[in-house]
């Protein structure tokens, strides 16, 4: 399974696990000219930019570790543009969600939420 497939799988995981507590999920991989936001969700009243880390091979790092001061900078950066394209009103938080493949199958899910 090539990366960007893995990637997509591991998004995918994650929406229907968001799904199963209640979130509405209303952007997929929302792209502007900072970067990519994999999942915006909503909880409640709260707005929720989620990234997602999926891995198959964690001998280097965890997912998680991925989530570094710039790449925060650049989710933040997309944020504001997805906010002025999509005004709201309430809170909005970021979320990172870790995703752990082994033999092909998820072996876990992992999500912080708050996360920076």
């Amino acid at each position: 399974m090539d990366s960007r497939r893995t990637g997509d799988r591991g998004e995918a995981l994650v929406a229907d696990y968001l799904l199963g507590r209640g979130y509405d999920i209303l952007r997929r991989q929302y792209r502007c000219r900072y970067g990519e936001i994999d999942l915006v969700a909503r909880q409640g009243g709260v707005l929720c930019f989620v990234e997602v880390k999926t891995r198959r091979n964690l001998s280097v790092a965890l997912p998680r570790e991925a989530v570094t001061g710039k790449k925060q900078e650049k989710l933040r950066a997309a944020a504001a543009v997805y906010l002025s394209e999509h005004p709201w009103e309430g809170p909005v938080r970021f979320d990172v969600a870790e995703v752990c493949w082994e033999t092909g199958r998820p072996l876990c899910i992992q999500y912080w939420e708050n996360a920076f």
